[in-house]
């Protein structure tokens, strides 16, 4: 028992690192709020806690493993995710002046569903995050817990940890929404937060497994 204890306090500390260095992930939910208001951001977070989700089981499930080993597969889905994250990039560039909601929450259904998607997909997209949950879950597995349902575990709670890093994430933008709704501001941020996405997805392309 204290062994799993130790495993998952590590795991713990470990995922925390590990989630709130920045990443396309946290910039696609900050861009997608500031496009759209805190409703657009949580729907962009839920896609991507899906995405992370799905990924977790897959990966305790070993089947991410076949995707570690398949370079055709691993390379297929590496450079769709990165002209996934390059096109999210320049419409964030070469997009008019973005308009924040004038309510956090008043994004329209059709809308949020298209930054579920948005979330969904950027997750999903990103080979290295299934490589990732293999190469990263069993190394804190106890000696003698059961593999599938410990790794699910861990899978759970990172995916857990991640939804509290977003609701910070969101609760500083309603904290300073009055400053970040100035549209020189919105501008400046929306076009960082695209140059940002554009190298990150040719990071993706040209890094080696």
């Amino acid at each position: 028992m204290r062994g799993v204890t130790s495993s998952l306090i590590a795991f713990v500390a470990a995922a925390t690192i590990v989630i709130i260095a920045p990443g396309p992930d946290s910039l696609l939910v900050l861009r997608n709020t500031m496009r759209g208001g805190r409703a657009s951001g949580s729907a962009t977070a839920l896609g991507v806690l899906t995405g992370l989700l799905t990924w977790a089981v897959v990966a305790a499930l070993g089947l991410t493993a076949l995707l570690a080993a398949s370079r055709i597969g691993y390379d297929v889905l590496r450079y769709a995710g990165a002209a996934y994250l390059v096109w999210l990039g320049l419409t964030s560039i070469f997009a008019r002046t973005p308009s924040v909601a004038r309510s956090a929450d008043a994004a329209p259904a059709p809308r949020r569903g298209h930054n579920f998607l948005t979330g969904l997909a950027s997750n999903l997209l990103n080979p290295k995050i299934g490589v990732f949950f293999v190469a990263f879950l069993p190394a804190f597995l106890p000696t003698g817990a059961p593999a599938v349902a410990t790794s699910l575990l861990f899978g759970v709670l990172f995916v857990v940890e991640t939804a509290l890093w977003f609701a910070v994430l969101l609760w500083l933008f309603a904290r300073g929404a009055g400053w970040l709704r100035r549209p020189a501001v919105q501008v400046r941020i929306q076009r960082l937060a695209g140059v940002v996405l554009v190298g990150f997805g040719i990071r993706v392309a040209t890094q080696a497994r």
